[in-house]
């Protein structure tokens, strides 16, 4: 054996890495061991490979596969570094765009259980100050208000395969809303206009969000999904009691669900909301 050589065991321990590390490393021609005993099969490097081993390490923090690093390492070439970083930089910002959304998304699901412990109690009436929102939906292909429940939940199917072929995580369908023109509002023709979620500002698809804009909103709470026909009704009727003028569609908006009580249908607790001006 060739003088200042040490064994795989000692060359893994200085390296803080393992034994089967170094074999696969060797295996895939990323380092290979200064000396290989023709007899035993025993492995032995030279110190001065530690300079690759900590080049290797520093790619895999960068994010590179060993395939990547194999491939830098193979054509010796500092232009290929610089494109897989950049490559690997880009992929780093979508992930983190990726788990910004769905951080944002887990917060409103908590403020929308709290908004729930402290809203009033069901079939209550109010005028509310509500700030801006934004939306992103679908057209309704059915009208589950003529049609019942099993519409409905095909028109939220429809919502979420529509967020999956865009790329956007299904956990955004915890708050949802459906509306209804104006016009079929204030003539109580309960035709279903669009499906949608709320969203935010760090939305992947910001741009083809809709503003809903801040103001008064006349609103009523309920918790049975069957009553939203007849809550709407009465909220129609709030608005003519207080003469409130009805200034945009209707908007129910689901605020929390608690589908863990129940399988066959979903307990929602709902803000059904007109914008209003007097």
């Amino acid at each position: 054996m060739p003088d200042g050589l040490i064994s795989i065991g000692r060359m893994a321990e200085i390296n803080r890495m393992t034994v089967p590390t170094l074999r696969l490393y060797d295996k895939l021609g990323l380092v290979k061991p200064a000396w290989t005993d023709p007899e035993t099969g025993y492995r032995y490097y030279d110190m001065g490979q530690n300079a690759r081993l900590d080049m290797i390490s520093y790619m895999k923090e960068l994010g590179m596969s060993l395939d990547e690093i194999g491939s830098v390492l193979q054509k010796e070439d500092i232009v290929v570094v610089e494109e897989v970083l950049i490559r690997k930089n880009e992929q780093l910002h979508r992930q983190m765009q990726e788990l910004k959304t769905r951080h944002n998304a887990v917060e409103r699901a908590i403020n929308s259980i709290e908004r729930y412990r402290k809203s009033p109690a069901n079939r209550t009436t109010s005028l509310e100050f509500i700030d801006r929102r934004r939306i992103w939906g679908i057209p309704c292909s059915r009208n589950f208000y003529a049609t019942g429940l099993p519409d409905y939940e095909h028109v939220l199917a429809e919502l979420r395969a529509a967020m999956i072929e865009q790329d956007v995580s299904q956990v955004h369908t915890y708050n949802v809303g459906t509306s209804i023109t104006r016009e079929d509002f204030l003539a109580q023709n309960f035709q279903a206009k669009d499906v949608f979620v709320f969203t935010d500002e760090h939305f992947i698809l910001k741009q083809q969000t809709l503003l809903l804009d801040s103001g008064m909103y006349a609103c009523l709470y309920l918790d049975n999904y069957d009553e939203e026909e007849q809550g709407a009704r009465s909220l129609l009727q709030f608005c003519a009691e207080h003469r409130y003028t009805v200034a945009g569609d209707y908007i129910c908006e689901v605020m929390t669900e608690f589908n863990v009580f129940e399988s066959a249908r979903r307990n929602m607790y709902m803000r059904l909301q007109v914008p209003v001006t007097f």
